[in-house]
């Protein structure tokens, strides 16, 4: 990605607060642990005088955060002027008309040395509409004293089967995430990807249009796999409540085997460490590769995450506001902030400084995953689309692939049409 740009010269003349004085600008921001405080801080600093920015906190979880700023920007609430979007969300906000559109010159800027995925979470009609911040994606972890005592040569591709195998033969966890939540999506889109399908076959803004891919071979083939995964015996009794939190305390646990899950969970057992609540051979424990297979011939897919900065239709600042995403997503900033705040860059150079490899040294693996990775279904429908996945789909120990597919097919479309609610 360009390093900063600062558009002196053409926002000299975009107007003020009506006072004369700089705009300050509000971002919305998702909880974090200060890091986009700081970085507000920063820019503003680096704007010169040209306007400010102050944060407000959104909620903590995904769901909350989406009602929220759908309730606000279709009231043509003025004062949101930059959001921090999760993935899902910018296709339903730019097609109601909530996004102000990317200028072209600050979309070739914002984009370059992007992971490609990233940049199609903020796209929506061939247009980019919001600005990729930074970018997530779920790694294997393993203990290596269990895959050693396994047999399992984890510098190859491994596939869920043998995982299960491995973790059944040494009565060792194989933790994921289970419970009925966005997480579910997260995995079950994993898992259609990695088979080579996609949740939505074929794409429209017309919902009678949307032509789903569950129902497809590689839609069973997934729905196979979390059924083994579920009803493996090797995922603990709670599977079916199990969030990334849970599983990364499983993982810390004298049980823990193999896990997937988001890399801030090398930061917590740091942390833990440091605090005396864990001992220095637990993660000293750990590895980690890729995603698993959910085929050994076929290159998995991994879970794609992270935040996108969308700059709202209604702010009375735009032009500053996208000064500002360009500052908040700079190579600086995203280094900074995977460093202190445990979120990866969504830039790729990002992951050669030097600070980045200390405090992740897994980046690599990060940087290979964040390029492989496939993002889940880009629709204006997605809450509906990952509701109806989440119904269908819980507990996993129940599905199958002969009947689940089929189901959450027809209730989404049942949804979509206006002919059932979720």
């Amino acid at each position: 990605m360009a390093a900063t740009t600062v558009l002196a010269s053409s926002l000299a003349a975009c107007g003020g607060d009506g006072g004369g004085g700089a705009p300050t600008l509000t971002w919305y921001i998702n909880p974090d642990s200060g890091g986009q405080a700081e970085i507000a801080s920063r820019c503003t600093d680096a704007a010169n005088g040209q306007y400010k920015i102050d944060v407000s906190q959104l909620p903590r979880n995904s769901d909350g955060q989406r009602e929220q700023l759908v309730r606000r920007l279709a009231a043509q609430d003025s004062s949101i002027d930059i959001m921090s979007l999760d993935v899902p969300f910018a296709p339903e906000l730019s097609q109601a008309g909530f996004l102000a559109p990317v200028p072209e010159d600050l979309a070739s800027r914002v984009t370059e040395g992007v992971f490609p995925g990233s940049v199609a979470t903020a796209t929506w009609n061939d247009k980019l509409v919001a600005v990729p911040f930074w970018s997530n994606t779920q790694l294997l972890w393993y203990r290596k004293s269990v895959a050693q005592a396994a047999g399992l040569d984890m510098t190859q591709p491994v596939t869920w089967e043998q995982l299960i195998t491995a973790a059944t033969s040494q009565d060792k966890l194989l933790s994921a995430q289970g419970r009925r939540a966005e997480s579910l999506t997260v995995w079950l889109n994993a898992l259609i990807e990695s088979a080579g399908g996609h949740i939505i076959a074929q794409n429209s803004t017309d919902p009678d249009k949307i032509e789903l891919g569950l129902d497809s071979a590689a839609g069973q083939r997934a729905a196979a796999v979390m059924h083994d995964v579920g009803a493996s015996g090797v995922v603990g009794p709670a599977f079916s409540t199990s969030s990334e939190d849970t599983s990364a305390s499983q993982f810390e646990s004298p049980d823990a085997g193999f896990m997937v899950n988001w890399p801030y969970v090398w930061a917590q057992a740091k942390t833990k460490v440091e605090a005396g609540t864990l001992d220095k051979s637990v993660p000293a424990d750990y590895g980690w590769t890729l995603y698993p297979r959910v085929d050994a011939g076929t290159p998995s897919a991994p879970p794609l995450g992270g935040i996108n900065l969308g700059v709202s239709a209604f702010s009375k600042h735009v032009d500053f506001a996208f000064a500002a995403t360009e500052c908040i997503s700079s190579d600086e900033n995203q280094a900074y902030y995977m460093t202190t705040n445990g979120n990866p860059a969504s830039s790729a150079a990002v992951y050669d400084d030097p600070e980045v490899q200390k405090v992740f040294p897994m980046a690599d693996t990060i940087r290979e995953s964040l390029a492989a990775a496939a993002p889940r279904p880009l629709t204006p429908y997605y809450s509906e689309v990952t509701g109806g996945i989440q119904r269908e789909y819980h507990p996993p120990s129940s599905v199958d692939p002969q009947v689940t597919p089929k189901k959450a097919a027809a209730l989404i479309n049942a949804v979509l049409r206006g002919d059932q609610l979720l």
